[in-house]
C-alpha cells in the first residue's frame, strides 16, 4: 500500500503560522489536493479534532498533517485504500468503543484506518481525542514534577 503525500516543504515542528507555507495553509492544500473520499475524509477528521479540542496546534511534520495540545494527539496519513489517524499514545488510551484497528501489537501507538465508505462514529472520536489530550496533559504534569524534584 502506497501512502500518498503532498510534497511541500515546512520547517519541522513549525507551529500555527501566517505564512503561505504555515501548517493550517499545507494541511488546506493536501486535502484540496485529495479530490475524492479521502480528501474528505481527511476534512472530516480535521474538523472533529478542533471541535473536540478548541487548543489543538496543527502542525506539518514528515510530510503529513500532526495534531498536537501539550504533546502529539494524532497524525492524519493518506494512502490509496485509506485515510489513517495515528495516535502517538494511542496504547495508554482506553477505547470502549473499539475505534482502534490498526497498529495494535506495539506498546506506544495506536491507530483507526479509515476507508471508503465508512462511517466515522464522531462521538467517539471526540471522546478519543479529548482522551488523548488529558492523557498529554498529566504526562506534561508528570515531567514538570519530577523536574522539580530533581532540581530541589
Amino acid at each position: 500500500m502506497k501512502k500518498v503525500t503532498i510534497p511541500m516543504k515546512t520547517k519541522s515542528g513549525s507551529k500555527e503560522g501566517k505564512g503561505a507555507s504555515s501548517p493550517s495553509r499545507l494541511i488546506d492544500a493536501a486535502i484540496k489536493g485529495l479530490d475524492d473520499w479521502r480528501g474528505k475524509t481527511l476534512a472530516c477528521i480535521r474538523a472533529l479534532i478542533k471541535e473536540a479540542d478548541a487548543q489543538v496546534v496543527e502542525e506539518w511534520k514528515w510530510g503529513i498533517p500532526v495534531w498536537s495540545h501539550a504533546g502529539i494527539i494524532c497524525t492524519g496519513e493518506t494512502y490509496k485504500d485509506k485515510v489513517k489517524t495515528t495516535f502517538a499514545r494511542g496504547a495508554a488510551l482506553k477505547d470502549p468503543t473499539g475505534l482502534f484497528n490498526s497498529s495494535l501489537e506495539g506498546n506506544t501507538r495506536r491507530a483507526i484506518d479509515f476507508r471508503e465508505g465508512e462511517k466515522i462514529d464522531e462521538k467517539a472520536f471526540k471522546a478519543l481525542i479529548r482522551e488523548a489530550v488529558d492523557h498529554n496533559q498529566i504526562q506534561l504534569k508528570k515531567k514538570a514534577s519530577a523536574g522539580m524534584r530533581a532540581k530541589g
